[in-house]
């Protein structure tokens, strides 16, 4: 064990004993961390899309504390059901089925696409993305380990029993806030919570992706695979689990018991015993018109934000302007408005960055107060939203030395992600999906106009105006930010 390398001791919050505490590693100098990742049977929808940047700030921020990073997240293939039932389709088998495709060819597919949202937000590449099917012969050995004390066979296929390990549910409060309450029964599970960790492929079905276990043909349970890849490649303890919270009532109250069992440990009271010190789980991103389910047709995607116009950073700043806990309700209007906000700090930065030319520089004294503003701010608990204000009033700071400015913004963003160095106001400006307009156009059409303004020749600036507009240019005079024009 070894005290935080920073000043500042970091603060998380630790879902499964409800409390902040403090950072304390399992291994000294180093932070392990594990993300549940998606099921890639679809695109990920922008709410799935939180909880990948909240894990990217933490590790940004561990980074920043100072300790060696291992990140790894999961891509889930095969195995995870349609619910969180123990007995229906899998995701994978059922849309391969849909698209009349490969189910191999629908994971590589999804696989990808999420990958291009991850660099499209600016999420650091994990240490590890560990792939579901890749490690189908570890999960039948630990389900092995496991059998005799912790499990019984059904037809259907080998289930956990629940009792059989001390405080189930503790992470999710089942016993008093319903926790289970999506779990459906199946004939002969000893309890309601027990679920199925091998699933045997009913007779007379052949699955695309099945493989042979002593308890049949068939596949693993979602909850095994996180339990598996968590431990082979960080080790039982390690440091940092993270997920979305509706993961929180059933996904990982599983995979802690199945931890329990693997481990010979005891109950929940001492944190190790989970399988993980610390759980942590983003919350909701809400959308009041229901297109955050994948089940709308046009649902909320990035790609969807990008055809509009809005640059995926400006959906990361959105995050971080609220606390990774909080719910965040998203709406057009306050993305448009995190778009703004993001344009004034890569302009302002620019203008930094000019003033400070090709001498590199570090942050000097008049920069320490703020810095450990910032670091106090990122410590209690990932406060990113309290932590941007100070990267604000640093970039407002007038008559210091550009280089020394630079150089505390740059450490900022390091643990915001928001790629502020290297952004320009260019590449801010997306063009709508449909739009058939160029801005070698849009540019040619606003010099005709200032011209016919300087010669006061309103009623042509005016026509001009008109005539942009209804090719879904917004001309903006007067723009405090100097953008001259949008397209929407």
């Amino acid at each position: 064990m070894t005290e935080t390398p920073s000043a500042t001791p970091l603060t998380l919050y630790n879902s499964l004993t409800r409390s902040l505490e403090p950072f304390v590693p399992v291994h000294s100098g180093e932070a392990r961390v594990y993300s549940c990742g998606p099921t890639v049977y679809n695109y990920p929808h922008i709410g799935n899309m939180r909880a990948y940047v909240f894990a990217d700030v933490l590790g940004r921020t561990l980074s920043f504390k100072g300790y060696k990073l291992t990140h790894v997240i999961n891509i889930t293939d095969v195995g995870h059901l349609t619910d969180d039932a123990d007995a229906g389709e899998d995701k994978m088998e059922r849309m391969a089925a849909v698209q009349k495709q490969s189910i191999w060819d629908i994971a590589e597919h999804y696989k990808q696409a999420y990958w291009a949202d991850i660099r499209a937000l600016n999420i650091r590449q994990p240490a590890q993305w560990t792939i579901a099917t890749d490690y189908v012969p570890q999960m039948v050995a630990f389900a092995q380990s496991i059998a005799e004390k912790h499990c019984y066979e059904l037809d259907s296929g080998l289930y956990f029993d629940v009792s059989t390990v001390a405080d189930y549910g503790r992470l999710a409060r089942a016993a008093t806030e319903e926790g289970e309450g999506r779990i459906e029964q199946v004939d002969g599970k000893r309890h309601q919570a027990d679920f199925a960790i091998w699933r045997k492929t009913p007779a007379g079905e052949t699955r695309q992706m099945e493989w042979d276990s002593p308890w049949g043909r068939g596949a693993p349970g979602w909850h095994l695979e996180c339990s598996v890849m968590s431990g082979e490649v960080l080790g039982f303890p390690f440091d940092i689990h993270t997920g979305g919270i509706d993961h929180r009532e059933i996904h990982h109250p599983n995979e802690i018991a199945q931890n329990q069992a693997r481990c010979c440990t005891n109950g929940l009271d001492v944190a190790e015993n989970s399988g993980a010190k610390v759980w942590m789980h983003n919350n909701f991103l809400v959308e009041r018109s229901g297109k955050m389910s994948k089940s709308s047709g046009e649902f909320l995607r990035l790609q969807l934000l990008i055809d509009k116009g809005y640059h995926p950073l400006a959906y990361r700043l959105m995050c971080l302007q609220a606390h990774y806990r909080s719910e965040l309700e998203f709406s057009w209007e306050g993305l448009g408005a995190a778009l703004t906000r993001l344009k004034r700090m890569v302009m302002g930065v620019a203008q930094v960055r000019e003033r400070a030319g090709e001498a590199e520089a570090v942050p000097g004294p008049r920069f320490g107060p703020f810095l450990d503003r910032f670091e106090a701010a990122i410590s209690d608990d990932l406060n990113t939203a309290v932590a941007l204000t100070v990267f604000d009033e640093v970039l407002a700071l007038k008559k210091v030395d550009a280089g020394e400015k630079l150089a505390a913004l740059a450490q900022m963003d390091a643990v915001l992600g928001l790629g502020l160095l290297t952004l320009d106001r260019g590449t801010l400006r997306l063009r709508p999906k449909g739009v058939a307009i160029t801005e070698g156009e849009i540019e040619a059409t606003l010099a005709a106009r200032k011209e016919a303004r300087a010669a006061k020749d309103f009623a042509r600036s005016d026509a001009l105006r008109d005539e942009l507009a209804a090719q879904g240019v917004e001309v903006m005079d007067g723009d405090p930010l100097g953008w001259d024009w949008k397209l929407g």
